[in-house]
């Protein structure tokens, strides 16, 4: 009942075109799900993973028409993307700034080198090299070049006041452990917590900035942080674990893609447990995922409604 790593980060975009662009056009990730918001189905939920849509590749956005976010602690406030070596983050640097992306160079922390960017609506990204570790399949059709693409998520950097209220849920609640310390460019100190076998793909960083106020989300924010639960029977026992630990929650949830809890941590970012299975294949063939906008069968009924109020990507 151990979780192995992020399942996908979910963030807000208010511009889906542009949002579809760039990550497919750009930063070369595949689109491997269009669908919407379960819970609110005016808005796309669009999926980019690697060339298999393996769990823990899945950057994910909710099309909103919302301002831009104001930025503070008690947030996401940056995901990494995983490639292979430093060659891939000199191909970046070059490819970025191409793009017209702008970018501070490649940087060493916590030992490893990185190279930080943000696209257009100010969504906080970060490259960095995992020495070949974590899930991570190219695409044959991206206009990157397999041996320098995206393989996956990296580490989520949270901003929090107070670290040992998120720190007591991430250990004695989720199980992860504490890994190490390293200081953030503005020298406050970066807490990781490791889950599973550990490395990139599986680490939580934690930035203390007490004295700042609230983020207030918006496009550009992260929405949520879902972690990889392998099976669905180690899915009812983290139920049952939430439960007995009295911590509030969504209850279990079926997004039929996979199945869901959610919570807040106690600096009040949301978290998701989701599972590995049954995946974006269960209602699309694998060669062709993402080409056309896929519902879940309790919504198919409502297709020509829902496809009425989508914009065209």
């Amino acid at each position: 009942m151990q979780l192995t790593g992020l399942h996908h980060v979910t963030a807000v975009t208010a511009d889906a075109p542009y949002n579809h662009r760039f990550y497919t056009q750009t930063l070369g990730m595949r689109l491997v799900k269009k669908t919407v918001n379960q819970d609110d189905t005016s808005a796309y939920h669009l999926f980019y993973a690697d060339g298999a849509a393996n769990p823990g590749t899945d950057l994910t956005f909710f099309d909103w028409p919302v301002p831009q976010e104001r930025r503070g602690t008690h947030a996401a406030v940056r995901t990494f993307l995983r490639v292979a070596d430093e060659k891939a983050l000199d191909y970046w640097a070059g490819r970025l700034a191409d793009a017209g992306v702008t970018h501070c160079g490649i940087e060493t922390r916590d030992g490893r080198d990185m190279l930080p960017f943000e696209d257009r609506e100010g969504q906080r990204l970060a490259l960095i090299v995992d020495g070949g570790r974590g899930p991570g399949v190219p695409w044959a059709r991206s206009p990157v070049p397999a041996q320098h693409q995206i393989r996956g998520l990296g580490p989520i950097l949270l901003s929090v006041p107070d670290l040992a209220p998120t720190a007591a849920v991430l250990i004695h609640v989720m199980g992860m452990r504490e890994a190490r310390t390293y200081a953030s460019e503005d020298g406050r100190a970066v807490h990781v917590f490791e889950m599973g076998e550990g490395g990139p793909a599986a680490e939580v960083h934690v930035k203390v900035e007490p004295g700042i106020a609230p983020a207030v989300q918006g496009a550009g924010a992260v929405h949520h942080v879902a972690f990889r639960v392998t099976t669905f029977e180690d899915y009812e026992e983290w139920a049952k674990r939430l439960k007995e630990m009295r911590i509030p929650n969504s209850g279990k949830v079926d997004r039929f893609y996979f199945r869901s809890l959610y919570f807040r941590e106690p600096n009040g970012i949301l978290f998701e447990l989701a599972t590995d299975q049954p995946g974006f294949a269960a209602d699309e063939d694998a060669a062709h995922l993402g080409e056309r906008l896929a519902l879940p069968p309790f919504l198919e009924g409502r297709r020509a409604q829902i496809e009425a109020g989508l914009k065209a990507l």
